[in-house]
């Protein structure tokens, strides 16, 4: 069966029998329909274990990390081990581009996979207004007489559909303007950072639009908008709970890209899981050296949580393409990925995405090779298999999460000057041999390097290679990197490095996704 055959075919529960599998009361939960829930439960400590699953560089292929995440919650919880997913929301723009959707595949999916992938509970579309709100506010204001007497902005309108065209936009009252993705604007990132609706309504007020004829920064609390903002983001702000396709619970909430953003569900997501279940299940977007690195280096220092282990994730067609076609020469973009997150984590399990064509000798290989690199390594049959079978991934996780250290590990202390945290990140990261800056980046980078010493470095580069150029496949060292441009997220607490020529509004691909969507006899097809 095809993957929406499969979705099709299962019987969903209602999601207030997933909420009283969880025990939240009645009063903090509101149904968005019978299969999705808004939750607001109390954090508390609950010791559980925190397991983060990343990948190799994403291939035209794809590697199935979505998958193995869904299907590792599963197979625990199959086997006696209370677990929870904690996953990003889908954005309309890979919906309706080249990727699809990203609701898991085969037996391993998150449902209802069609409202999930397009609408859900509104979240983005609540992203996207309050953004856009905060955008007409500073129009307005300087229409208005210009009070702040506001010289240059900053701010930049969004929108969750890939749209080349508003790249660059004049708006009718001559100013120069641009549009980013919803996933890349700076509303999704503080969103997802904020540890409650407190510190969301500090970081909203924070947020820099623009400067003044002095070169004095303005923020949206000068421009008395805040308030508003939180007002359309409260709804959104409670993290969103469905289920797998075996009715095991999934939060999934925020939506950032890896790529362009920092590429991880919500703090508030995932302190709730950690609250419910004894085991948590995340994955980061994109590979190792996109979301991977940026869980470490963002997320947990935001939100003081660490992984208790990484699962790094694979396909044996996805390596032998990092290898063009060589699988002993695409293996290093795996070996890559492990001696990268064996920096931030000792404890690292590759996990083999397993499909029927893949040859014994092929596996054998993948694993001997982890074998010698000191790494376990496991073959998933999950998408074909479901929660059945897998007993060795579920009880292995356990094993290992039992035997963590969680090693912290910093790419470069905040004492380091701006220049040095670049180098060490391009360098130590990527392998990089050097560091090259186009001109006027260098200039603001000295500036906000002064100002903001102990903001965290966000690289925005292609995810099809370790380095910034797509076509330096497997495991490139001695690259150069270019910084093509820079962006202060003041609130999100991260300037963030575009870099070989990196874009924040995608573009539709001549053959995307949404030539596949229609709906059929009220059913909606062609999401994946």
């Amino acid at each position: 069966m095809t993957d929406y055959e499969i979705y099709k075919s299962i019987k969903m529960k209602p999601i207030s029998d997933i909420c009283d599998m969880l025990s939240i009361d009645s009063d903090n939960y509101d149904c968005y329909g019978k299969y999705q829930a808004k939750i607001d439960i109390p954090y508390k400590d609950n010791n559980s274990k925190l397991i983060l699953v990343t990948s190799t560089n994403p291939t035209p292929y794809g590697e199935g990390k979505t998958t193995i995440s869904i299907g590792i919650c599963d197979v625990l919880n199959k086997n006696g081990y209370k677990s929870i997913l904690a996953l990003r929301e889908p954005s309309l723009g890979p919906v309706f581009g080249i990727k699809g959707g990203a609701c898991g595949g085969g037996y391993s999916q998150i449902v209802p996979m069609d409202n999930i992938n397009l609408h859900f509970t509104g979240d983005f579309h609540a992203i996207t207004a309050a953004n856009n709100l905060i955008s007409a506010v500073i129009d307005n204001h300087i229409f208005q007489g210009n009070e702040l007497d506001i010289k240059e902005v900053y701010f930049e309108r969004c929108l969750d559909v890939n749209d080349r065209a508003l790249r660059n936009v004049v708006l009718s009252n001559g100013r120069n303007d641009k549009f980013s993705i919803t996933a890349a604007c700076e509303i999704m990132a503080v969103f997802c950072l904020a540890s409650s609706f407190s510190d969301l309504r500090k970081r909203i007020g924070d947020i820099i639009v623009g400067v003044n004829s002095k070169g004095d920064e303005i923020y949206v609390s000068d421009l008395g908008v805040t308030g508003a903002v939180l007002a359309l983001l409260k709804d959104a702000f409670k993290p969103n709970l469905v289920q797998t396709l075996y009715h095991n619970p999934a939060v999934v909430h925020g939506g950032p890209f890896a790529n362009i953003a920092h590429g991880c569900n919500s703090v508030v997501a995932l302190k709730t899981c950690m609250a419910l279940g004894d085991y948590v299940i995340t994955e980061a977007g994109f590979g190792s050296d996109m979301g991977g690195v940026k869980f470490f280096d963002i997320m947990c220092k935001s939100s003081g949580i660490y992984p208790d282990m990484v699962v790094v994730n694979s396909t044996i067609r996805s390596l032998k393409y990092n290898g063009n076609g060589d699988l002993k020469e695409g293996i290093k973009n795996l070996e890559y990925h492990i001696l990268n997150m064996k920096k931030f984590n000792d404890n690292v399990l590759v996990i083999v995405n397993k499909f029927n064509d893949d040859s014994d000798d092929d596996i054998n290989f993948v694993r001997n090779f982890c074998h010698d690199l000191g790494v376990k390594s496991v073959v998933s049959d999950m998408y074909t298999n479901g929660e059945d079978g897998n007993k060795e991934i579920a009880d292995l996780i356990v094993n290992m999460c039992k035997n963590s250290s969680k090693k912290v590990y910093s790419i470069y202390e905040d004492s380091d000057d701006i220049f040095v945290k670049i180098d060490k990140l391009c360098k130590d990261i990527y392998y990089a041999g050097e560091v090259k800056y186009l001109p006027g980046v260098k200039e603001k980078l000295e500036k906000w390097g002064k100002l903001y010493p102990d903001f965290s470095i966000c690289v925005s580069k292609t995810q099809y290679s370790i380095s910034d150029d797509p076509k330096k496949l497997g495991f490139p060292k001695g690259h150069t990197m270019t910084v093509s441009g820079v962006k202060l997220n003041h609130g999100a607490k991260f300037i963030t490095l575009l870099m070989g020529g990196a874009l924040t509004m995608p573009g539709l691909g001549k053959k995307s996704n949404y030539l596949n969507i229609d709906v059929v006899d009220d059913s909606i097809v062609g999401l994946f």
